[in-house]
């Protein structure tokens, strides 16, 4: 069983094919342990089974690496409330809820306690004949897929020159490398995240609490070229970092008919993407994505000042902190 917690690879599927060019470390930024039903927290121990940290005592590589965690996730997931509370106006009319209440996005999420946040180290791609890359390699480092997630906070990428165990952080030394979605306008758009910004991008549970109104966004990660790179003289292989935060409601919330929970939903998901029963027996039941099935209405939340403009062609949800 797959519980995102803690330390994780080659466990998710993408595009029918195990996930082994990302390693992922899950943690909730909010709480190590939720308090919640036990026969809740049995059945969706992929949300509530509570965190499992490093020990910091013993490896001095990693103390201070709980802390950062959480401060980062949870200044992701307060500036994701201020989106949500900015945009219900925008979707209430299409909610798949009956309800008098105005605040239904931001109410689901401020007291969630399901939220996870994935913080993930991208290898460097294995050497692959001329060391290129064609139009169909486009998802190379990431297959295409939808975040089921209401939405998704997203940080600026680090890129990591490696040489054995020495490494360092550079600019992306691949033009083409890094986050694609594919736009409303059915358009493969590379989006670049500012170093002082943060990105959302719109969820599948989000798409069907809206009844279509915000689409989920389809998003894929291209490295470079695969094999060594030359850096002031120095052969060397080149990572990716970045960190992001699923935001989303606590398994019993509605988010589509009466009988469509976020749990039942999430059962659903985790069928298409990670391994079950019927996988280890040698049955392939794994989902593959076609980034062709949605085309996402885009939103845009720029500056401080969390302005938002709901034609805006750009695919990325940013907010700047200045």
């Amino acid at each position: 069983m797959f519980l995102k917690v803690g330390w994780s690879r080659a466990k998710e599927y993408m595009n029918g094919m195990p996930d082994t060019l990302k390693g992922s470390y899950y943690g909730n930024p909010l709480l190590d342990r939720p308090n919640v039903d036990p026969e809740i927290r049995r059945k969706h121990p992929e949300y509530y089974k509570g965190n499992i940290w490093p020990d910091e005592e013993d490896d001095e590589e990693v103390r201070g690496f709980q802390e950062a965690f959480k401060r980062l996730g949870t200044f992701v997931i307060e500036v994701g409330l201020l989106l949500t509370r900015a945009c219900e106006s925008f979707v209430s009319p299409q909610l798949q809820i009956q309800t008098n209440k105005t605040d239904i996005l931001e109410g689901m999420l401020a007291r969630s306690s399901a939220h996870k946040a994935r913080l993930l180290h991208y290898y460097p791609p294995p050497p692959s004949g001329d060391g290129d890359e064609n139009d169909e390699d486009q998802d190379s480092w990431c297959g295409w897929h939808l975040d089921h997630s209401l939405i998704t906070g997203l940080v600026s990428a680090m890129y990591m020159f490696e040489q054995g165990a020495n490494y360092k952080a550079i600019p992306n030394p691949h033009e083409r490398a890094g986050l694609y979605i594919r736009n409303r306008a059915n358009n493969v758009v590379k989006v670049s995240i500012p170093e002082n910004a943060l990105a959302f991008q719109t969820g599948e549970a989000l798409e069907l609490l809206t009844g279509g109104k915000l689409h989920a966004t389809p998003h894929c990660v291209r490295g470079g070229g695969a094999g060594q790179v030359r850096l002031d003289g120095a052969l060397g292989e080149v990572s990716r970092e970045t960190f992001a935060v699923f935001m989303q409601p606590d398994v019993w919330e509605q988010i589509g008919g009466p009988e469509e929970t976020f749990g039942t939903f999430t059962k659903e998901v985790l069928r298409r993407h990670y391994r079950n029963k019927k996988q280890e027996e040698g049955v392939d039941v794994a989902y593959k994505f076609d980034a062709n099935d949605h085309l996402p209405p885009i939103t845009e939340l720029t500056t401080s000042n969390i302005t938002i403009n709901l034609d805006c062609q750009d695919p990325a949800l940013s907010y700047k902190h200045i």
